[in-house]
């Protein structure tokens, strides 16, 4: 089946789904104050757009500031981890426990220690998305071939060298893997926060929509964080297979 019978295939389930959802709110089979039809949620879309856009530039700035520290901080964590073999076997155990940990626990200790506001989404974001990138990019490192690296001792290569020319290489899909599912941890994180401990930015918002019963608009909000999350994580899959070519 060629790419574009399947892209037909795909509009036409979603628009059947669409479609079935509407006919199950108009015959009385979904309640509209708490699942609203397809409709309402379009009509509901414009009065809420002033409102959201800044929220929404609030919140993904937030996750943008969060997900640049959790790769700062991740990606060197876990070529350190790979590559040093005492150091995985005392540290990786402690860090695979913390990555299995419910993140949700730690949102109240956050909020309790940096208050409502900025610093907490910020750090939600980070302490979200920092795990995925240690233990993958760990893995990819412990899994590149040593004979690669004899080999390039063995003609004179430096460490540097080494880095650059076949570690970076070898290295890179567990990196940017890392990176995509990263993305949608910090946006998490954020929305959490935003709902547990923030006035600003879309979390809030949605938070007070759900308490007011406000369905449409809560759907309408829904609906725009996840178009804009999809987008995101979309670009950095498209910078994967970019990147992947290079290698």
């Amino acid at each position: 089946m060629g790419r574009l019978a399947v892209l037909r295939w795909q509009v036409l389930s979603v628009a059947v789904a669409f479609l079935a959802w509407e006919a199950a709110v108009r015959v009385g089979l979904l309640d509209p104050l708490f699942v609203p039809a397809p409709s309402m949620v379009l009509r509901a879309l414009p009065s809420l757009a002033a409102e959201a856009l800044p929220r929404l530039l609030d919140t993904f700035g937030k996750t943008a500031l969060g997900y640049a520290i959790a790769a700062a901080v991740g990606v060197p964590a876990g070529l350190l981890l790979g590559s040093r073999r005492l150091l995985h076997d005392v540290a990786m155990p402690y860090v695979v426990a913390l990555y299995g940990v419910p993140k949700i626990l730690i949102l109240p200790w956050i909020a309790l220690v940096f208050g409502i506001g900025l610093s907490t989404a910020v750090l939600s974001a980070a302490v979200f998305a920092v795990f995925p990138i240690v233990v993958l990019v760990a893995a990819g490192t412990r899994d590149v071939d040593p004979t690669l690296v004899t080999v390039a001792v063995s003609m004179g290569a430096t460490r540097g060298q080494i880095g650059r020319k076949v570690l970076l290489p070898a290295v890179l899909p567990s990196v940017l893997t890392g990176l995509r599912i990263a993305m949608v941890f910090a946006i998490l994180g954020v929305l959490l926060a935003e709902m547990l401990a923030g006035h600003r930015g879309m979390g809030y918002l949605m938070q007070r929509q759900a308490m007011a019963f406000k369905a449409p608009e809560l759907f309408a909000s829904t609906a725009i964080v996840s178009a804009l999350s999809v987008s995101v994580v979309l670009f950095l899959e498209h910078l994967n297979r970019r990147l992947g070519q290079w290698r």
